[in-house]
């Protein structure tokens, strides 16, 4: 007896999980996919590197679905695909869970805990939840080598890193500047300008606002008439204003003087501000009440404007220290011309604080006008606030500074406050900002005009969620401005999915580039390979250990070192135990001393780099470059593929385009695909904290991976933020894989009754039915489809294809259609084509679905070919993808055949509006043709519309006029923007179109009207065309076809629907008896009324149907109940 097609009683995806789990890791059936491919073309992949410091989440199941499904594609359709693993070692994450787990911050590193301590602590956390990584991983069904990653604290990792530092150092490209950057006090670091441009870094803050008033040393005439004269500048950042050193006006400005009142003081004061500004501070109403009717308290304050000035004009104009606590020397507090002054808002007067903002340092240094500048204890010039966020406490200071410089009494109460609440754990929620409290301070020294809470958008750390500083810092820096226009140039030549990305979000950022800050002020990361004399005359950068190694025997030879701390390393030995033996982490490569070429010892600035430099270099460091041959690098160089999240734009895949332009010129990937987020239901972001969060490992130990994926995939394109409902797996899981399982269910049980196994001879698709050549065409026409989903990165669209065919076409249609074919009888070629037939689709479906749904696509295809031995191989991930046939591609059979699903879905939807079932027949169709190809195809395929929805005829008229009523009903949305002015005249011309306009519109799919002289084309997609019922028939549209059901129920026809009930119940009790399909029963019916003239007509009928030999009606009958809806029947069904 030949092998049996498996059958089971249950339908449980995540016992296939770890059923198919087990058999991949027991055969080595990834790796098998590799050995398969050797010598076969490579298609490269980057796996963009996760730190294992935090769990993964249900968004990480998204985008490692993302990178599987085309490494499983490419390898089925004949490449060989490595898939190396990676882990990003580094950074600000690792670093402050350290931090948080000791219970330390960064300023007790070297004090409460040593260095080497830090780092180690640092090492044993970024492998922290490894072991959850590697199981979502392995769980989930991503094919990634975990047993040999590149990690980025790996010394040949790191020293590839200082090779290609070095590389960029020698093309001019490396440079130290002191500038105004971005810092964090809550992570103790500057960011780069990628950092500061993360998804959500940007937020709208309330904070507390303050148009100060800077009181003028030598007013103009018309500034002195009335009170003192002030120049009103407005900041968003009040704690900046003690550190203020001028003030700048637009050159071509209009400002003016206005004459009015303070309104916290009520004192007399003439201000000074741009004349289309002063709306904003003024209140028009009261622009003609006099200014000495004005009363202390008065809701509406006078004003009077008495000046015109153009900003050059103000430009040098001298004014009073706002906040004098310290002298900041000579040629403060004027008044500068600056082209970057607007009046969008403010006052049209710019406040300037050097120290804390880039264009008030770059037009405050052109005027020579100083900063604001501490000196703390170590005689380091500083800016009023320390790295932590706050002003300096004095005792910080050097005491001379103090002495000379800082007002003592002023100065005191508000030394060591934070500039900002949220750098001070301590604070309760409701704490008084510095903010409130120096605006309170300007209010009652009549220097403050306006305080008012103001919503703007502010930028906080991507890591710590915390608000940023502009600090003023010395940097290490690339030049990416450098090659900006090359960095364009070959972004333009990847694929980017979706475009959109690659024009938009990360397009325009090359375009607005900045130097990459690469500087990091930390202690756990790759540090910076340059060494320096102390005053900074001489350098060198160290590319590699062979050139360091030599630095130090120099140092050595030359006394400035006592000897080489490397012992045992052997230069040139790439093992990776021999470099385990060395560490070029802080504080190691710190305690090396070199030597300059004029014998001056040089120690390392003490900067690490940004950690994005380390994952964009990894093309490169994964294979310990340059110890790499070129022609061996060409294999693994560039990526033809990386996918990652949307984040990613301004990070990785930023840094990855960046590093390889500047080095290689050339791009680092071909194609890349750039995830959406994956939110909640409601669409908010998930979060343990807020609850909404989903478990990935619950998720797929109860559902399996393979509908998570799935719904992932198909719910919405990768790029596209995912509303994640659980619901929709367990959708998912019934109406697709459960209608596929069903499909080979029905499949296997009728074949292992009939032993067929795919031996016989296989039937030609031109001698087939037409049924079977029309499923198999589309089948073929699928797989051209999906093989070109896949192709250019669209998995939605071939998940959804697939889905959409074995949904609608399959299952719904051909098999139901076929059913009988598979019953009882002997096996006539007829049957042998349904079971060919069906038997193809199902080994191609599972192919097709493979790299979507791994799981389920190898226990399908396994459960086929083991019994028909199509292919030898241990997995559908050994096999080939599926190639299209197009000779038997038939589209205008499919076209036929859409056309009789169309017309039995709106059929089947007619019977359900007037709740008429499936197995009571009717009388008639009527369908209006508008050609006679329409009627040759409606011919064609009449006998299965008839079948399908259980109608006697089906007839075709050529000219609806005079049948039907048919209205026409335009689309707003397509024709509005088309016909704007004219959309009112042309919707009620449409609506009042006449039967013979419509049938004329429908026959050449267009219409043009004449709007008031202008014309006016719609098109069928421009509107919906409704037929209204008539009496005894149902109406309804299907695709560009009317169909008309005849609803009245004859006498007989009501008899044989009764007699097609009875068939169904038997049946479903023949079913749940447990009785194979092969035996033969006895009935006995409760002999009712309401079935007697059925039961008698329709015997024979009802009997060959259940395989009955005796149907008996008897007045008591000991069997079930039968509900019939409006009587109760008793069925007994015997088995012979």
């Amino acid at each position: 007896m030949s092998k049996q097609f498996s059958e089971y009683n249950r339908f449980n995806l995540s016992d296939v999980n770890k059923e198919i789990l087990e058999k991949w890791d027991k055969e080595g059936i990834f790796q098998k996919s590799l050995e398969i491919r050797t010598g076969a073309p490579s298609f490269v992949f980057y796996e963009g590197p996760p730190s294992a410091n935090g769990m993964p989440g249900i968004h990480h199941v998204m985008a490692r679905s993302v990178k599987d499904i085309f490494c499983r594609y490419k390898t089925m359709k004949g490449f060989l695909v490595n898939r190396k693993a990676g882990w990003d070692t580094h950074g600000l994450p690792v670093e402050l869970a350290v931090e948080k787990k000791l219970g330390i911050t960064k300023e007790d590193i070297g004090k409460k805990i040593t260095v080497e301590e830090y780092n180690d602590a640092c090492r044993k956390e970024v492998m922290k939840y490894t072991g959850e990584w590697e199981n979502l991983t392995r769980i989930m069904g991503y094919w990634v080598d975990m047993n040999d990653p590149y990690i980025t604290y790996d010394n040949r990792y790191i020293e590839t890193l200082w090779f290609l530092l070095k590389e960029l150092y020698n093309k001019g490209y490396l440079y130290k500047g002191y500038t105004i950057q971005p810092y964090s006090p809550a992570a103790g670091t500057g960011l780069s300008t990628h950092e500061l441009n993360m998804p959500g870094a940007y937020r709208d803050v309330k904070d507390t606002t303050c148009v100060a008033q800077f009181k003028i040393k030598s007013p103009k005439p018309e500034m002195s008439q009335f009170g003192e004269a002030f120049f009103l500048a407005w900041t968003t950042t009040p704690w900046t204003l003690p550190s203020n050193t001028a003030l700048a006006v637009g050159p071509e400005i209009t400002y003016v003087a206005v004459q009015s009142y303070n309104p916290y003081t009520g004192n007399k004061i003439t201000t000074v501000m741009a004349q289309s500004l002063v709306f904003s501070m003024f209140n028009e109403k009261a622009k003609d009440i006099a200014l000495e009717d004005y009363k202390v308290g008065d809701k509406l304050i006078p004003y009077k404007i008495v000046g015109e000035w153009k900003g050059k004009d103000l430009a040098g104009m001298e004014y009073e220290q706002l906040i004098p606590w310290v002298n900041p020397g000579e040629g403060a507090f004027k008044v500068l011309a600056g082209d970057f002054v607007t009046t969008e808002d403010g006052t049209g007067i710019v406040h300037i604080a050097p120290t804390f903002g880039a264009d008030d340092a770059r037009v405050a240094k052109a005027n020579n006008v100083p900063a604001l500048l501490l000196l703390d204890k170590d005689e380091n010039q500083r800016p009023m606030v320390d790295l932590t966020g706050k002003y300096f406490n004095l005792e910080d200071l050097d005491s001379s500074f103090v002495n000379d410089n800082v007002n003592v009494e002023l100065y005191k109460e508000y030394a060591g406050r934070y500039v900002k609440n949220e750098y001070d754990d301590t604070l309760p929620a409701d704490a008084t900002t510095l903010d409130i409290d120096l605006c309170v301070m300007l209010k009652q020294q009549n220097r403050a005009f306006k305080i008012e809470r103001h919503v703007h958008n502010y930028p906080h750390c991507w890591r710590t969620d915390k608000p940023v500083l502009y600090y003023p810092l010395d940097s290490w820096f690339i030049r990416t401005t450098a090659c900006r226009e090359r960095l364009i140039e070959l972004n333009k030549t990847i694929n980017w999915k979706p475009e959109s990305t690659g024009t938009g979000r990360f397009g325009k950022w090359l375009e607005n580039l900045q130097d990459w800050n690469l500087s990091r002020s930390r202690y756990w990361g790759t540090p910076l390979p340059i060494w320096r004399t102390e005053d900074g005359k001489e350098e060198k950068c160290i590319g590699s250990m062979k050139e360091l190694y030599a630095e130090m025997q120099k140092a050595v030879d030359a006394g400035v070192m006592k000897e080489i701390p490397w012992t045992g390393f052997e230069v040139g030995n790439l093992d990776k135990a021999n470099y385990e033996k060395i560490d070029l982490h802080r504080p190691y490569v710190d305690d090396i001393i070199l030597v300059s070429d004029s014998g001056q010892p040089m120690t390392r600035e003490k900067d690490l780099i940004d950690v994005w430099f380390d994952s964009g270099a990894m093309p490169f460091a994964q294979v310990f470059y340059p110890n790499i041959s070129e022609d061996e690098f060409s294999k693994v160089y560039p990526a033809d593929f990386i996918a990652e999240g949307v984040d990613q734009t301004r990070g990785w895949f930023f840094t990855l385009h960046a590093i390889s332009t500047m080095f290689k010129d050339s791009i680092s990937f071909k194609n890349v695909v750039s995830n959406g987020l994956v939110l909640d239901k409601n669409g908010q972001k998930m979060s343990k904290r807020l609850g909404n969060a989903i478990d990935p490992f619950e998720t797929i130990d109860k559902y399996g991976s393979d509908p998570l994926r799935w719904y992932m995939i198909t719910n919405a394109s990768p790029w596209d933020n995912l509303k994640f409902d659980i619901e929709g797996v367990e959708e998912v899981r019934r109406k697709f894989f459960g209608t596929l399982y069903n499909t080979y269910s029905f499949f296997a049980l009728y074949a292992n009754v009939d032993n067929f196994s795919f031996k016989e001879d296989l039937i030609p698709v031109s001698e087939r039915p037409e049924i079977d050549r029309w499923v198999i065409s589309l089948l073929n026409t699928l797989v051209k489809d999906v093989d070109e989903y896949y192709n250019t990165y669209e998995p939605t669209k071939a998940g959804r294809a697939i889905s959409d065919f074995v949904n609608d076409n399959l299952s719904n249609w051909y098999v139901r259609l076929n059913r009988k074919r598979f019953w009882g009888g002997e096996m006539t070629k007829d049957k042998l084509s349904a079971y060919q037939t069906l038997y193809t689709c199902l080994e191609t479906i599972a192919k097709l679905m493979a790299p979507i749904s791994p799981f389920y696509a190898d226990k399908l295809f396994c459960d086929l070919i083991v019994v028909t031995e199509h292919e030898k191989v241990a997995s559908v991930h050994l096999s080939d993808f599926p190639t299209s046939d197009a000779s038997v591609v038939d589209k205008n059979l499919e076209e036929r055949m859409q056309i009789a699903q169309d017309i039995s879905s709106a059929v089947l939807a007619l019977r359900r509006k007037t709740n008429i079932k499936v197995r009571q027949p009717l009388t008639q169709i009527m369908i209006p043709v508008l050609n006679d190809q329409q009627g040759k195809d409606l011919d064609a395929v009449r006998e299965l519309i008839l079948n399908e929805v259980n109608v006697k005829e089906l007839k075709h008229v050529n000219n609806a006029a005079g049948i039907l009523v048919k209205k026409v009903k335009p689309d707003f949305k397509k024709l509005g923007p088309r016909y704007g002015k004219i959309m009112k005249q042309l919707a009620a011309e449409v609506q009042g179109m006449s039967q013979e306009a419509i049938a004329t519109f429908e026959k050449e799919e267009k219409y043009t009207f004449d709007i008031d002289g202008q014309a006016a084309t719609i098109e069928l997609a421009d509107v919906e065309i409704i037929s209204e019922d008539i009496p005894g028939w149902l109406v309804a549209n299907a695709g560009k076809l009317t169909v008309a059901l005849d609803v009245t129920i004859t006498d007989d026809l009501r008899k044989e629907g009764i007699a097609r009930e009875l068939v169904n119940r038997i049946q479903n009790i023949r079913k749940s008896s447990g009785l194979e399909i092969t035996d033969r029963i006895n009935i006995k019916l409760t002999d009712l009324e309401q079935i007697r003239e059925t039961v008698s007509e329709y015997n024979n009928y009802i009997a060959s149907q259940v395989l009955a030999d005796k149907i008996e009606l008897l007045e008591s009958v000991d069997g079930q109940n039968i509900d019939m809806d409006d009587y109760i029947l008793q069925i007994s069904v015997e088995k012979v």
